[in-house]
């Protein structure tokens, strides 16, 4: 029974592509393990919308993917984990959860300036999970915070380097770095995409922390604590679902995962996923 369960993928969403940082850093560190990925790309982004309605989107796709099978649910979206994560752990007790979580801790014990930025959503940002992290850790030191808004959108657009969105990076960090911030915090998970772009603005001097390798740690981790782990280290298949255009999701895919991969689409029929389509190889 159990290696049955162990066989299992792991199910991962996200508004749209910017779990697949995420993703990515599961499949270095666990390769052997089936993934089921969903880009919610119909309502991306989440960011700006109201948590109540974050927390239907959660819940529905989540039930979506224990349909599929899924053994574990990685919440690869930060905005999703600040409005739905304690919410799913109570509507599904049985089903282990990880989510994304600000790394305010880390910044907070490693900078030496004692001024720390953050970039994150609305959403994020007016979580309790921030504000619980920023109440247990940030005693003593500045967050300067940035919403950066627009970046999403260009980053679901795949333009990475573009002058737009150097722009949108520009507005946010100069201000930061007048304060004289030494470490930046990704509060959402499309932003390890821009990673380059961030450090070619502020500078060498700068660290910059990108929470996916953490997360998928702890990925690691819960499967092996709870036995479910898959022992092989061969890369094995990735399942990918979005909400909204398939096209668009597939052309991204080798850019920011390194790989292709051929999307199902799903639709939302008022609050529930269905399946627009069956795969055909």
């Amino acid at each position: 029974m159990i290696d049955l369960i162990s066989q299992a993928p792991i199910g991962v969403f996200d508004s749209g592509v910017g779990g697949l940082s995420v993703l990515k850093a599961i499949r270095q560190q666990i390769p052997g393990e089936p993934v089921i990925y969903l880009a919610d790309q119909g309502h991306v982004p989440y960011g700006p919308r109201p948590l109540e309605q974050v927390r239907a989107f959660s819940q529905e796709i989540t039930r979506f993917l224990l349909a599929q099978g899924a053994k574990l649910i990685v919440v690869a979206c930060n905005t999703a984990s600040a409005a739905a994560l304690l919410h799913l752990r109570k509507t599904f007790p049985e089903v282990p959860f990880v989510g994304m979580e600000p790394a305010v801790k880390p910044a907070a014990e490693h900078t030496q300036t004692g001024v720390v930025g953050v970039l994150a959503t609305p959403a994020t940002f007016q979580g309790a999970l921030y504000a619980s992290v920023v109440e247990r850790f940030a005693n003593g030191v500045d967050l300067i915070q940035s919403t950066c808004p627009g970046l999403v959108a260009q980053i679901e657009r795949g333009a990475l380097d573009q002058p737009e969105t150097r722009a949108i990076l520009e507005e946010a960090l100069q201000p930061m770095l007048a304060k004289n911030i030494d470490t930046i915090v990704l509060g959402c998970t499309h932003y390890p995409f821009v990673i380059p772009l961030i450090q070619e603005i502020a500078g060498g001097q700068v660290r910059v922390i990108d929470p996916a390798p953490a997360v998928a740690r702890q990925v690691r981790r819960l499967l092996e604590t709870r036995a479910l782990q898959i022992r092989g280290s061969d890369p094995v298949e990735i399942k990918f679902f979005t909400t909204g255009p398939r096209q668009l999701l597939e052309a991204l895919l080798p850019k920011l995962l390194g790989q292709p991969g051929r999307v199902q689409s799903l639709h939302w029929d008022e609050s529930e996923l269905k399946l627009v389509q069956t795969f055909i190889p």
